[in-house]
């Protein structure tokens, strides 16, 4: 065991050194939904099972304990839990991501740090609020994640204002996810940002791959990972085709998404939130 988690470090190691350059991934990677048990607690192995299905399935990337999963409901043992099962689950050169965004900046420390400790290759934090120092932020972010890559995170719904597009270039940062969905800003990111952008929305997938954006991280792709590979390689089709479960989810969040997925492949789908 040792040997391997040596093995997966190096790995790691590579990534992260051509990630200051290029990109943490390429492709689709799959915002994962956390499944709990019909008591409500968090299910880790069914989770790491769903995870490597996913990856078979083409998802070049894991993040665990974002958004989609209900992070927020989580406790502290539950992300630990998460992310070591996962991490064990699906292949060392799949990197696996891990939420770290909260509600002040001490907390989001804490979670990067042992995050970190769990196993996560790669940190994705949204800022608090209303935050104004985001250099800052992302500082401390990066040296609670132990030299392991970090993300930018711009959710606005849930961290207004969210990261400005303009302030990228001085963030230490990898990249950003920009879940807004909004083609104007994807524009702007993938003309003046050189950093690697990362689309959180299913609707601009046929935008963003053959623009040149780096990847994806997505909610949908826990139902429809072929689908969504398709649309974001070009295919018009395919993207159209997305049309109506993409509204669904994003109309009724990861309650939709869990009921579609218990439906089709028989994963409890139960949800913390409504």
């Amino acid at each position: 065991m040792f040997a391997a988690r040596l093995d997966r470090l190096a790995s790691m190691e590579v990534r992260v050194g051509l990630v200051k350059a290029e990109e943490l991934f390429r492709g689709v990677g799959v915002a994962l939904v956390t499944i709990f048990s019909r008591s409500g607690e968090a299910d880790p192995a069914a989770t790491a099972k769903h995870a490597a299905d996913l990856v078979s399935r083409g998802m070049r990337a894991v993040l665990v304990a974002g958004t989609t999963g209900e992070a927020g409901t989580l406790t502290q043992q539950e992300r630990t839990a998460l992310i070591e099962a996962v991490r064990a689950a699906i292949p060392a050169e799949i990197p696996v991501l891990a939420g770290t965004g909260a509600a002040t900046a001490e907390t989001a420390v804490s979670l990067t740090a042992a995050a970190a400790r769990a196993g996560a290759d790669v940190i994705l934090a949204y800022p608090p609020p209303g935050s104004a120092g985001l250099p800052d932020f992302y500082a401390a972010v990066g040296n609670a994640a132990a030299g392991l890559a970090v993300l930018a995170y711009h959710v606005p719904w849930i961290s207004a204002p969210g990261v400005p597009v303009d302030e990228l270039a001085g963030l230490p940062v990898a990249g950003i996810k920009d879940s807004s969905g909004s083609p104007d800003r994807l524009l702007d990111e993938l003309a003046h940002y050189k950093g690697s952008t990362y689309v959180g929305s299913s609707a601009v997938l046929a935008l963003a791959g053959p623009m040149g954006g780096a990847g994806a991280i997505l909610a949908l792709a826990n139902v429809e990972p072929e689908a969504c590979c398709r649309a974001f390689a070009g295919d018009a089709a395919a993207q159209r085709g997305l049309a109506d479960i993409h509204l669904e989810v994003r109309e009724g969040g990861p309650a939709a998404l869990k009921r579609i997925l218990g439906r089709r492949s028989g994963f409890c789908d139960l949800s913390r939130v409504p």
